[in-house]
This record gives C-alpha cells, sequence and structure tokens, in this order.
C-alpha cells in the first residue's frame, strides 16, 4: 500500500511541475532548444532480453545520427538518453521518471518492452508526454479515439486488436471463409487477437467458433477437436511463440485440413522448425508488417539506405529485424517533428503533427493516427511457410492496408 500511495503522489507532483495533458503550450516543450531537442528510452541491453533490446537501439541511433549529419530538424539535432531497465517493469517505472523528471526528454522513443509499457502507462498519460513507437503489442495501446493522455501515445507495430482484424480480413477475402475458427491463449496476446477477431467477423457477419486454452497447455487437443468438429474453413490460431506451436501440432494431430493463419510475432524460421510436421497436414500463414524486397525479391531502397546507414553503426545490425524497428521508430518521430517544422516545439503541436496525414513506415506501409486513432499498423502481408532445404517463409499476398485485402 505505501509504494501505491508513493507513485501516486509522485504522479501528482509530477502533474502539477509539467503541462497537462492536452493544454495549451506556445513556448518549447521541455527538452527542446533552439539547436536541438533531447528524446530517450529505456531497454534492455543486459540480460535475456539483450539480443533484442542492443539492436533496437542501435537503429535507433542510426537513424539519429543519420538526421543529424544532414542538419537535423528545423535547425535542431536530435540528443538521445537511454538506460538499461534489464526488462524489468519496476525499474522501467524508475527510469521513466528519471527521463521526464530529471533528464526532461521531450519524447520517449521507442518505448520497450510489456513489463515496462505497462508499469508506465499510467504515470505517462497523466504527464501527457508524446511517447513513438512501442516494441509490444500490449492491447491497453489500442484505442479507436484516443484521449487526454493517451493521445500522446503513437502505437506503430501492430497491436493485437488490430491484428485480430486484420486475421479475419484475410481469411475471408483470400480463403473465401464463411466460418472461422479461433485457438487463443487466456493471456494479453490471446485476449487481444480474439477482441480485434470478434469485431471484424461481426462487422462482416461471418460466424466465429473459439475455444480458449491455457498460455502454459502442454495439451491442445480438446480445443483442437472443438475446432475441427465446427467444420471452419480457417484457423486462426491467436497466439505467440509457444502457444501457437502447440496449437498447430494438436490440429494436425487431431486431422484438421483447414489453413492456419497466425500472428507475425510467429514469422520466423525458427517457428517453421517448430511446426514442421504439421505442414503436411495443411498450409501454414503468418502476418508480416514489414516488406523489405520487391515483388522481384530484389531489395527496396528504403531496405538499402537502411543496409547503409546502421551499417555505419555496427555491420551486424543489417538483416536484424530488432534493429529494423528500432529505425521505424526513429523515422516516425523524425516525421512528426519535421511536420512541426519552424513552428514552436510543444506537446501539443507534435501530437497534432502526427495526427495530421498517415505515417510512412520504411519498409513497411503507413500507420494513421487521425481523430485520436491508435491502433498500430493494420497494413500487413500475408507470408506462408515453406521447408525445403531449410524452413523459411516466402510472400504470399503483398502488404495491403485492411480495407485494400477487404476489397
Amino acid at each position: 500500500m505505501k509504494r501505491i500511495m508513493i507513485v501516486v503522489l509522485l504522479i501528482a507532483a509530477v502533474a502539477l511541475a509539467l503541462p497537462a495533458a492536452g493544454a495549451r503550450q506556445t513556448e518549447a516543450a521541455q527538452g527542446v532548444t533552439p539547436d536541438s531537442v533531447l528524446v530517450g528510452n529505456s531497454a534492455a541491453t543486459s540480460g535475456a532480453f539483450a539480443a533484442v533490446g542492443v539492436p533496437f537501439n542501435g537503429g535507433i541511433q542510426a537513424y539519429f545520427l543519420m538526421v543529424n549529419e544532414a542538419g537535423g530538424v528545423a535547425g535542431r539535432t536530435i540528443e538521445w538518453v537511454h538506460y538499461d531497465d534489464e526488462f524489468d517493469g519496476a525499474q522501467g517505472l524508475t527510469y521513466a521518471q528519471r527521463l521526464v523528471e530529471d533528464d526532461r526528454i521531450f519524447a520517449f522513443v521507442g518505448h520497450f518492452g510489456t513489463p515496462t509499457v505497462a508499469t508506465t502507462q499510467e504515470y505517462l498519460n497523466t504527464i501527457g508526454i508524446p511517447r513513438v513507437y512501442y516494441a509490444t503489442g500490449l492491447r491497453s495501446l489500442f484505442h479507436l479515439e484516443a484521449t487526454g493522455g493517451a493521445r500522446a501515445s503513437f502505437p506503430v507495430q501492430p497491436i493485437y486488436d488490430a491484428e485480430g482484424e486484420v486475421m479475419v480480413a484475410r481469411a475471408v477475402s483470400d480463403f473465401g471463409a464463411r466460418r472461422i475458427g479461433v485457438i487463443y491463449p487466456n493471456a494479453d496476446d490471446g485476449m487481444g487477437l480474439l477482441a480485434g477477431i470478434e469485431l471484424r467477423s461481426g462487422l462482416l457477419n461471418v460466424p466465429i467458433v473459439a475455444a480458449q486454452v491455457a498460455p502454459d497447455a502442454t495439451d491442445m487437443s480438446s480445443a483442437a477437436q472443438t475446432i475441427i468438429a465446427a467444420d471452419v474453413d480457417v484457423v486462426l490460431v491467436a497466439a505467440n511463440q509457444v502457444p501457437a506451436e502447440v496449437a498447430i501440432k494438436a490440429l494436425a494431430a487431431a486431422g484438421s485440413t483447414a489453413p492456419v493463419i497466425t500472428s507475425y510475432v510467429n514469422a520466423a524460421p525458427t517457428f517453421v522448425e517448430g511446426v514442421r510436421e504439421a505442414l503436411g497436414s495443411f498450409d501454414v500463414y503468418a502476418n508480416a508488417w514489414l516488406q523489405v524486397v520487391d515483388d522481384e525479391g530484389n531489395p527496396t531502397p528504403a531496405l538499402n539506405e537502411y543496409v547503409e546507414a546502421v551499417s555505419r553503426v555496427d555491420p551486424a545490425l543489417a538483416g536484424n529485424p530488432f534493429a529494423q524497428a528500432g529505425w521505424i521508430a526513429a523515422s516516425a518521430f523524425v516525421q512528426g517533428l519535421e511536420r512541426v517544422g519552424t513552428d514552436p516545439l510543444t506537446w501539443e503541436a507534435f501530437i497534432d503533427a502526427m495526427e495530421e496525414a498517415p505515417i510512412e513506415i520504411p519498409l513497411g506501409g503507413t500507420v494513421d493516427f487521425a481523430d485520436g486513432r491508435r491502433v498500430g499498423t493494420q497494413a500487413m502481408s500475408l507470408l506462408k511457410a515453406v521447408y525445403d532445404d531449410e524452413p523459411g517463409w516466402i510472400v504470399d499476398r503483398p502488404l495491403e492496408a485492411i480495407d485494400d485485402i477487404l476489397e
């Protein structure tokens, strides 16, 4: 109880010291000088998740270096400070408070990891400080019409709810599904994906048959039998990594032949290796929100620019998807700065700029923040799992926004 009271008092005290969420500002915000703008984040750069956090931060650093060497934005270079929170929510909150209150950053760029994002969300919404890109699909970030401090939040990569909608769009448009099966764990990923599936299936008047499983279940045969008995046309495995692998194996063992679509989180060769035996029973697909090659398999100009820039920081980052995510985070932030231009750089001006038109995602599509929309990108491609000499994925459907998928 004492810890909760301390956090509440800290939030109240900082809220008095900083501009309230939504308040009109006429002078530049904290972290802004005529020559620079200071931004920051905390991320796991040691411990088990360092393999994600280190390249993610490397991608951010590379993009800011490229921008600064070209003269910055509106005469300002971008300065960046970051801390290692070791993927720990309590440390993440401590560093968020330090970044806001001591370092006095203008914005968070690349707010990293489910534990830190979840723990800091109330605090940062109360402050109303901009946050551009979350390295998580946490469903509490999903808002169809954000208000107050949540309007300062800009998720770019897909949020579970939004991806669930895309899954249904693909099932109906690309596979002609008239009845859809869903296997989902009782966890944030499963519940978020299910919410989006239910939303879009309701709009399209397509019935679903859903089977819930425990996130740590090793036997999902009962759920598989439920789905098969419903005679569905497509199965959506609304789960990440291990639960998704268990579900797909259970479907194959139970004799299912319906194609499976799963989350972009699973679109890695290691996942294909895990479900290899199921590929003889049905096709497995996964969403993807980046496209780094053209239709002929050649690198896109955006990928070439990325590789050239990150190789100056660390050549090992050239093919790293986490570094690509950091690059995208920095790019989205810079686009907001460029739109504000030489006008006073306030939080409100930045938020308005981010909403005025879709943000281009290098290596991907776009994300639209208009009218408080905070759902991440819904422009996704569809990959098909293959196992020839080695496991992998091939592009089955191009990168498309949800409205284009449903045309």
